[in-house]
Formats: C-alpha cells, structure tokens, sequence
C-alpha cells in the first residue's frame, strides 16, 4: 500500500493501495471485510488489540444474520456450537409469565430464528474467513490516530509495531464500537434516548448437564436479571446495578455465586468472567461524512432486550458492501452510499425504541409500578395466551424501484430448491449477487427483449422457479422443493422479484410488461455493463 511520505511517518511498504480501510476487527468489522474481500476489493484491517478480542459480548443473533454466515461459508461450522432457542420467556419476582415471544425453527430467512452463540467461536470462524482471501489484509496493534480527507481519498493515520504509518484509500469504515474514534474525529453527535442502565455481566462455562432457564427475563424491582443461553456450554446471567460504582463490591465471587445459587453451584460450573456494561441508546447523527462511513456501534448502541445490537452491525455491513462494490467497480455513482444511512437508520430506530420498552418493562423498580406492570400484561395474555412473534420492519426509502409495488423495501424469503444436481438454500445454490427471481412464463419474455443477456453481463443472477429443473445457458433453472416461493409470489401477487445482494426486496412485477420494466430500472440503477457482484475468491 502506498502513502505520502511525512516527516516521521512512513507508508505501508510492499503493498497495493487498499480500496477501503476497515477500523475495528470485531464481528461487524470481520463481516465488512469479508464481504468485501468476496466481492474482489482490497481491504485493509487495522484493529488496536494484539490479537482476537476473545471475550463474549453479543450473545444471539437471528435467521438473517445466519443467512450472512452462511453465504461467507461459515454457518454449517457454526451449527453445532449454538443453540436454537424456541422461546425468550419476561417473568414477574413471582414468576408468573408476563410475555411469551416465539421464534420458528425455520425462519423467514431459511434458518432458525434465535440461536444463542458464545462470540469467540464466531469470531474464530469469522477471522479464518477473512484472513483466507488475499486481497483482505489484518493488522493488529494498529491504532487509528488520524484521518484526513480529500476530494478523492481519505488518508488515515496508525500507529504500528514499526511506529506511525499512513495510507490512502478510497473508503473508511468505522466498525470501531461505542467508543468509535472514527466517529469522534469526524466530530459526529449522537441522539440520546435518554435509556441508560449499569448491569453486572456474569459468564458461567458448565461443568456438567445442568437445567438452567435459557432466555428469561425477569422483572423483579429488587433487582431486575437476565438469564441468557451463551450456546450448548457458556451461560450468562446479568444483574442491574443501583449504581456503576456497586460493581467493585458486587463483582466478588462469593456474592455472585450467592447471587446465582437458585440456579447454579460451583460444581455445576466455572465462573469465568464477571464485568460492568452500561446499557446505552444512541444514534449518531450522521453515519457518513464523504468517504468516511460508521457501521455498528459505532453508528448506533441499542439495549440488549431483543438481542439485536450484532445483527443491525451485520445488516449495516450487508448494506454498505454491495453498495460499495458498484461504487468501486465503477457502475454507480458515489451519491449511492448516502442511501445507506437513509435506508438502514428508520430500522435501527424501531429495533432500538422497541428494545427500550421492553427494557423499561423488565426494568421497574418501583414495587407499585411493577405491579401495575403485572396486572396489564396478565391481562394481555390471559385474552390471548399464544407467544407473541417477533417481526422487524421493513426497509422505505432508497435504493428501490421507484414504483409502487407490494414487498418493496421487504426482506425477502429463502426456502429450499433443487436445480438438478444438489438440493439446498437457495443462497447456496446460486450464490451472492442481485437475483432476479421469476417463474417459468417470464423466462421466454426475458429472452425475447435481450434483458436476459444484459441482467447476465451485470452479474444479476437470473433464478426461474419451475415444475422441472432443466439445464440453461445463462439462468438457474429450479424446483421449489417446500413451496416457500409460490407462496412467497402469491403473496405478494407476483411473478417476478428483484432481491438485493442484502436480502432485501428491490421490487416486484406482475406480467411481462412489469417484469420488463422492473428489469429496466434495476439495470439503469446498478449501472449493468460495470457490474460483477462476487469474484472467483469467493
């Protein structure tokens, strides 16, 4: 990587000059990356720490965020060391169930909806990915101390085992967390929600088969506890604190282990973390500034009542990788990526302001107030006794059709199909990329206008649904083994969808005519003749 020379301060030698500097090596940084380093560009990692952090943060995440492990080949790996949890159970001091929230087996996005995960095993699978692809590069014990902008690039500036170094690049992401120097440079504010909670964060490795609730909430106004599955061998449970400055006496083993001791005993387990989190919520108020961009926690922290602070991280990466990838091969204009923050804030949002209510209602400690709490949500449940589902928004504005049209803006299925030769996800059998997904009878109108071979040239990967699987020069032909898209398109009232490289509907059409103008404007939109969405390295 190339870089001005400065008094003091040398450029990175033996290297290509990097297509995006990725700041932080966590989980949404690791993703960012590889996301990246599939789609052919040059990524450079720098992350402060000396190695894999290595400590558990995030506990769960969802179908979608296992759609995205999956397609960076990592989700099979996975499977054995998380658990699927069916149920996250808000219990009263009591115990009596206020709220019940039920997760499928098989979600909306093809894999289970909640599966609760100890992070440095995903951190371990993410890191071998990344450092897999060569044109992703990580560097530890590098410390992002300046970043300088340019019309055209952005110099950032680290210190280094070989002492303060520069490189040019042409994006900056900022997967730095809560604490973002990224953010703090760019002199970005951040909204404040105002919800802001001290908790002790207990983490137990079993030391046998032991019955412990998995997803409990439980909403005691003498101290309000979360009991939280960490996968198959590591459990959690957290304790609100009156005060940060409680931790120094409450973090003593013996009164932790007093604390636990309904549930566990030291032969049922190891205590082998105790630590201090302050539960925040905040959004920054912009999460770009030229070719500086902020992803995750450092864009956004949101209560961990819906566990859904990684998963937003993860869905911001998806968000901004795509997008990138047509900027940097040229195919769509820069003013592209401010549809990003357009698009992924109104969902951060929701997911936040609901995790703050649920986070009030766990949280009472007013004995009169909890009370009442009790009685409205025993009240509830007693009209309809059947676990609430869990359902995130869809996406509004953006990069979409401009037409209006059912499911835009939605995150689109993913059912099992057969093209002949294996059967599987769908992701897996055709890939990363936009899909064009349509039934049999808009094939031959594809071909007879030239769309097909121009939704080829863009890397747009053309998926017809049929009876039969048959070969085809340029389209995947495929059985719809469970019926998930027919009932998907019959939905929607639909023959034809355009799915984003997140998962995202683009737009839908009904006929030939639609389908040939929806096909029209994705191409007009991404730019076709510029436009390949994953590499061979993938």
């Amino acid at each position: 990587m190339t870089g001005t020379e400065v008094p003091g301060v040398g450029s990175v030698p033996g290297r290509t000059t990097p297509d995006v500097v990725v700041v932080g090596y966590g989980p949404v940084g690791m993703v960012a990356a590889a996301l990246l380093g599939r789609a052919g560009h040059r990524v450079l990692v720098l992350e402060r720490y000396a190695g894999l952090y290595n400590l558990p943060r995030a506990a769960s995440f969802d179908d979608e965020t296992m759609r995205t492990l999956a397609r960076l080949g990592v989700a099979e790996e996975l499977l054995p060391k998380v658990r699927v949890q069916p149920t996250y159970e808000w219990r009263n001091a009591s115990g009596d169930l206020l709220i019940e929230q039920s997760f499928a087996e098989t979600g909306r996005s093809g894999w289970a909806e909640w599966n609760m995960m100890y992070q440095p095993d995903l951190e371990a699978a993410l890191d071998t990915v990344c450092r897999s692809m060569a044109r992703v590069e990580v560097r530890h014990d590098s410390t992002v101390v300046a970043l300088e902008q340019a019309a055209d690039h952005v110099t950032v500036t680290f210190e280094g085992p070989e002492g303060p170094q520069r490189v040019e690049t042409a994006y900056v992401l900022g997967c730095d967390g809560g604490n973002s120097f990224v953010r703090t440079s760019l002199g970005v504010d951040l909204h404040d929600y105002g919800f802001s909670e001290p908790w002790m964060v207990c983490d137990f490795r079993f030391r046998r088969p032991t019955e412990v609730p998995r997803a409990l909430q439980l909403g005691d106004p003498l101290g309000p506890t979360s009991i939280i599955s960490l996968g198959p061998v590591h459990h959690r449970f957290s304790f609100m604190l009156d005060s940060v400055g409680d931790f120094e006496t409450e973090r003593d083993p013996q009164k932790v282990w007093k604390r636990v001791a309904s549930y566990l005993t030291p032969d049922d387990a190891d205590l082998i973390r105790v630590a201090t989190y302050t539960f925040r919520s905040l959004i920054a108020h912009e999460w770009r500034r030229g070719g500086v961009l902020l992803v995750g926690d450092a864009a956004h922290q949101m209560p961990p009542f819906l566990g859904q602070g990684m998963c937003s991280g993860f869905r911001d990466a998806q968000n901004l990788a795509f997008k990138l990838d047509l900027v940097l091969r040229g195919g769509a204009p820069d003013d592209i990526l401010d549809t990003y923050q357009t698009e992924r804030e109104p969902h951060v949002r929701a997911v936040t302001e609901k995790g703050i209510e649920l986070g009030h209602l766990q949280t009472l400690r007013d004995p009169e107030r909890a009370a009442e709490r009790d009685r409205a949500l025993l009240a509830r449940r007693a009209k309809s006794a059947a676990p609430e589902p869990m359902r995130f928004p869809d996406l509004t504005e953006g990069l979409f059709t401009r037409g209006t049209c059912a499911g835009r803006g939605q995150l689109s299925v993913q059912g099992v199909v057969d093209d002949g030769t294996r059967r599987d996800r769908l992701d897996q059998i055709v890939g990363g990329g936009f899909h064009l997904l349509v039934d049999e009878d808009r094939l031959a109108a594809l071909e007879r206008d030239r769309l097909l071979h121009g939704l080829t040239e863009a890397g747009v990967r053309v998926v017809v649904l049929c009876e039969k699987t048959q070969a085809h020069p340029t389209a995947t032909v495929v059985l719809d083994v469970d019926g998930t898209y027919r009932a998907w398109f019959a939905e929607l009232g639909c023959d034809a969808v355009v799915v984003r490289p997140d998962f995202y509907v683009y737009g839908t059409a009904k006929g030939s005519s639609a389908a040939a103008a929806l096909v029209i404007e994705l191409l007009e939109a991404i730019q076709a003749d510029a436009t390949e969405c994953e590499t061979a390295e993938a």
